[in-house]
């Protein structure tokens, strides 16, 4: 039997008045890929940095309900925030690499860990890369800028850069919107070698790579879940006329 890694209970945000996430009910299964469609200013990303607490950072967030991982609830007093975003690492939907070489990109999280031991590292950030499918068109160049590398690359590596520091959970928040078709259907096939690994969270706007990638899909409209399952189930037979429509392009 699926265990449930992550669960929403309740779950209402707000940014100063207004309501973003309303009573958000969910669970998501370890080592599986959910996608979350709908349109734009639904609630995708907001429920996704809930997931890691990317919204503290933000003065007027606020939360109502439960966020339980791992069956601990990430915003109680006891949660090492820093921990936690190791555990649960994020994909922004422009890559971000920082201005250093390909090595020490990946080598960052390491070190700001702790770990110090060279061999060790230089272990961690090959297998990243080879993870991260971009070993082969890097290993000769990884003393180069990191800046130097296609959008498509840059965005693998930070996929890499999330892997090296063991995640459970890798967020995705629309990692192929900014790359060419080519450069998309690589971090495709790469989440797809993932997930037996790792329990993936992608937000999305284009359905046919949710259809793609994801075992299970959640429509978000207007801060609400409207339906949630499995992936296939949601785009030819779903059974809320609110989710066919945005399926089929009648608004969105």
């Amino acid at each position: 039997m699926s265990k449930k890694i992550i669960e929403a209970k309740n779950l209402n945000t707000y940014f100063d008045d207004h309501h973003v996430l309303k009573n958000i009910n969910t669970s998501i299964e370890e080592h599986t890929v959910t996608a979350l469609i709908g349109p734009s200013g639904c609630g995708k990303s907001t429920f996704l940095r809930t997931l890691n607490r990317m919204n503290d950072l933000i003065p007027t967030f606020r939360k109502e309900g439960e966020i339980v991982i791992d069956g601990k609830d990430i915003y109680g007093d006891d949660i090492d925030v820093v921990d936690l975003r190791k555990k649960v690492g994020m994909v922004f939907q422009k890559a971000n690499p920082f201005p250093k070489s390909i090595y020490d990109n990946v080598a960052y999280g390491l070190r700001i860990h702790g770990e110090s031991n060279e061999s060790k590292i230089k272990k961690i950030v090959e297998k990243s890369l080879k993870s991260a499918a971009l070993w082969d068109e890097v290993k000769d160049k990884l003393d180069k800028s990191a800046l130097g590398l296609s959008g498509g690359q840059q965005q693998r590596l930070c996929i890499a850069r999330t892997i090296a520091v063991s995640p459970e959970i890798i967020l995705m928040d629309e990692p192929c919107s900014a790359l060419d078709p080519i450069s998309t259907t690589k971090v495709e096939d790469l989440i797809n070698q993932l997930k037996d690994d790792y329990t993936i969270v992608i937000v999305t706007h284009n359905m046919q790579q949710a259809t793609r990638v994801s075992k299970y899909t959640s429509f978000f409209l207007n801060g609400e879940i409207i339906e949630t399952g499995n992936t296939e189930d949601i785009f030819l037979h779903p059974t809320n006329k609110q989710t066919e429509n945005y399926i089929t392009g009648r608004f969105g």
